[in-house]
């Protein structure tokens, strides 16, 4: 079976639903097309999310980002277009998508957009000891 491009985004239960967790993903090989030159743009988009009631199905997220290879549109535009349906689709307690383009004419775009879910207030961040630091200090 060929899998192929598809704009839909799968999701499944999250198994524990009464913990604040983060998921973090790296997509090295996001390619759209220059709106203005029709050139491929590449980056490596950044996803980082708490999830609420569910998580985002890894092939379904693969296919979905697959699906911009061939579409022009601007960093700005497609950036805040896959948070949107990431929204859409998980609703989650908070997510962030950073997009890091790859140079295009001298000048390498980042792209950084987040969503609150309103009320939901994220605990207090700890902060652990770097242990490979500490075995490395050690030295």
């Amino acid at each position: 079976m060929t899998s192929k491009p598809a704009k839909n985004l799968d999701t499944f239960p999250n198994p524990f639903v009464n913990r604040d967790y983060h998921i973090h993903m790296e997509i090295p090989e996001f390619t759209c097309l220059c709106p203005k030159t029709g050139q491929p743009d590449f980056a490596t988009l950044v996803l980082d999310y708490i999830p609420d009631k569910k998580c985002v199905e890894l092939k379904s997220l693969k296919l979905y980002i697959w699906s911009y290879r061939d579409e022009g549109v601007f960093h700005e535009a497609v950036t805040n277009k896959i948070l949107d349906d990431l929204v859409a689709a998980l609703k989650p307690r908070y997510i962030r998508l950073i997009a890091r383009f790859y140079v295009r004419g001298g000048i390498f775009t980042n792209v950084t957009v987040d969503f609150r879910k309103k009320r939901w207030k994220p605990k207090p961040m700890v902060f652990l000891q770097d242990f490979d630091n500490e075995l490395n200090f050690r030295k």
